[in-house]
């Protein structure tokens, strides 16, 4: 707009501050004439006193009767600068490149395009710099150490007793030696845990408030639990079938398709729950309607390593012969087939971003994959064969083994960590079993022999969360409205394939493909001129034929004339006379019975002299006449 400054920035729909014009506090306008502090007006030109500095915001310059004002100015300026240097700092990461130097550019017209480009990147950088300060405030934890420390070697009772006691009451254990090994799993926003152990225990947590929603003894096996769309439905899978509850631990649906089986997923977008087990087959089954709507034989033998992959809701299965198969419900073998390890998969996982993917071995190995091309990253060794593996929000990386719990940070991109960022070991003797990251917060928990222990892994969880997508602190209102919202955003299975940002694009054809599809359009062109060509050919050589006199002709051939049909009448007398005569003469000259049949040992054929044979002739002497 014309009233804007030169020098200042606002945003569409943002009330200017100090960033917006950094120079707005400290410009300043001389106004002649006194001016009055309390009313603010200024008196006439031929008015006694000297000129007066004002502030443009109304602030009374320094050196003024009103020195009053005088040191918020200051601290204004001071903490405006502070401001703008953290600013800056937040810019630089927004910055594509650096910016290009006009100095060297002789061409008016291309220094000032430059000139203007450099302006819209660093107006971009700033912009981006300013939402980021205000719409993600919070910033991720994080372990600081001095000099030789390792972060390594700090024990979780150290961070209990350097973190508040909101954040302290997090690390908690549930001794429950007698019913584990246990399984863990957390809903979507992190508000609930869910425990089951082996023997049967199961049990809902409100994790924000420690509160015991649901316990239930289901007297039976419990291989794996897993919540659905969120807190109200969790599904388990016991020792023959897989089965679905609600929040108060009853019973909802009992599934007989899913049988044996050894892991669970949901995925959220589509509301699919996946099940693979002893029998190597892949089950998808829709919640909603509760129907199957893809089952594959993986054909590797028993399965227990799945996990999916967030953004595009591939599922990966680790098998016993090593591999890593990519599935998904519209095919009906796998997309991709990953040889991982020399021996079998026990666990894997995949971040948040769909683009990492870390697996963990019988042969001591735990590997991170780059799932865009198929390729590993790193490999590191564990002094025995890890059994789970989890990646938190984040892109911290937790390995499991015996009775010991890692946390590796920066290990799945960048240069390979020399070093665990964190390092726990259970003192009683329990062996890890399960474990997640939960969601928002920076905590893990892990489901061991002995029960359920919770950690705090400073950095793990993302600090700023979409309440549109995922509410840590939602009401029930809000929840319900939330699994509506789901159900009509609800994603078909058919859109789930590896690449989901194909969806809606042109595909592009192979060029085998389109170099066959050019060879047929050359040949059907080909073929219709050479119809072509033979239609002409036809028409030329039928030329002549649809003369004027030609149909003359044919249109007199069928009118009644008189004299032709003399003419006719004549000619047929003549040509009837003619035979006559040549009947006669040739009785005349011939032998036979009455000097009118052929001659012994001859006979009378239609070209032959004999005459017509009389109407008593016998049979045996037809054969001497015509």
């Amino acid at each position: 707009p014309s009233g804007r400054r030169r020098g200042t920035r606002a945003t569409a729909g943002m009330v200017a501050t100090a960033l917006d014009d950094p120079r707005g506090l400290n410009r300043k306008k001389k106004v002649k004439g006194k001016v009055n502090l309390v009313s603010g007006k200024v008196s006439k030109k031929g008015s006694k006193g000297g000129a007066a500095v004002v502030s443009v915001d109304g602030e009374p310059a320094e050196g003024t009767a009103a020195a009053a004002g005088g040191d918020k100015v200051l601290d204004m300026v001071s903490r405006e600068k502070k401001l703008r240097r953290e600013l800056n700092k937040r810019a630089k990461k927004f910055m594509k490149g650096d910016t290009v130097n006009t100095k060297n550019i002789k061409d008016k017209k291309t220094k000032a395009h430059v000139r203007y480009a450099n302006v819209l990147a660093d107006n971009a950088a700033t912009d981006a710099a300013l939402h980021e300060k205000w719409l993600l405030p919070s910033t991720p934890g994080a372990i600081e150490v001095e000099g030789d420390e390792r972060t390594w070697r700090i024990k979780q009772d150290e961070i209990m007793k350097a973190v508040d006691i909101n954040a302290a009451r997090k690390a908690f254990d549930l001794s429950l030696p007698t019913l584990g090994p246990y399984s863990v799993d957390f809903t979507p926003n992190g508000r609930d845990l869910l425990i089951g152990g082996r023997k049967g225990h199961v049990a809902m947590i409100r994790w924000s408030d420690y509160k015991l929603v649901t316990e239930v003894q289901l007297k039976e096996t419990v291989r794996d639990v897993k919540f659905l769309h969120n807190g109200q439905f969790f599904a388990c899978a016991q020792r023959k079938y897989a089965y679905i509850y609600d929040n108060r631990g009853l019973e909802v649906h009992c599934l007989k398709d899913h049988t044996e089986v050894n892991r669970l997923e949901f995925l959220n977008h589509h509301f699919l729950l996946c099940t693979i087990g002893d029998q190597g087959v892949l089950r998808y089954q829709d919640t909603t309607h509760g129907k199957i709507i893809a089952q594959h034989r993986t054909k590797l033998g028993p399965c227990d390593a799945m996990r999916q992959n967030p953004t595009n809701a591939i599922i990966h299965l680790g098998h016993s012969n090593g591999t890593v198969t990519l599935w998904s419900p519209n095919m009906g073998h796998s997309l991709v087939k990953m040889l991982c390890h020399r021996g079998p998969v026990r666990s894997l996982a995949v971040d948040t971003t769909g683009r990492y993917m870390a697996t963990c071995g019988a042969d001591s190995q735990v590997k991170t994959w780059d799932v865009r091309m198929y390729k590993e990253i790193h490999s590191y060794y564990s002094a025995v064969p890890a059994v789970h593996v989890d990646i938190s929000q984040r892109g911290v990386l937790g390995v499991g083994y015996g009775g010991r719990v890692q946390i590796w940070d920066q290990a799945l991109s960048g240069p390979k960590a020399q070093a665990p960022y964190l390092n726990h070991q259970f003192r009683r003797g329990e062996i890890v079993r399960d474990f997640a990251f939960c969601p928002y917060d920076d905590a893990m928990g892990v489901g061991h022999s002995g029960g359920f222990s919770n950690l705090i892994v400073p950095g793990a969880g993302e600090p700023n969360y979409d309440s549109m997508i995922a509410n840590p602190f939602e009401t029930r209102n809000q929840r319900r409205e939330q699994e509506v919202a789901q159900l009509l955003d609800k994603l078909p299975p058919e859109m789930i394939q590896l690449d989901p940002d194909a969806i809606g694009v042109v595909r592009a054809v192979p060029k085998e493909v389109q170099k066959e599809r050019r060879g047929k359009a050359l040949e059907a062109e080909m073929g219709a001129r050479r119809d072509k060509r033979e239609a002409n050919l036809a028409k030329t050589r039928m030329k002549g034929k649809n003369k004027t006199s030609k149909r003359y002709r044919k249109k007199q051939a069928n009118v009644v004339d008189d004299k032709k049909l003399r003419a006719r009448v004549l000619a047929e007398e003549t040509k009837r006379k003619a035979a006559e005569a040549r009947g006669e003469g040739g009785r005349a000259a011939g032998g036979g019975a009455e000097g009118g049949g052929a001659m012994p040992a001859q006979t009378a054929g239609a070209a032959s002299s004999a005459p017509v044979a009389p109407k008593d002739v016998s049979a045996a002497l037809r054969r001497f006449y015509k």
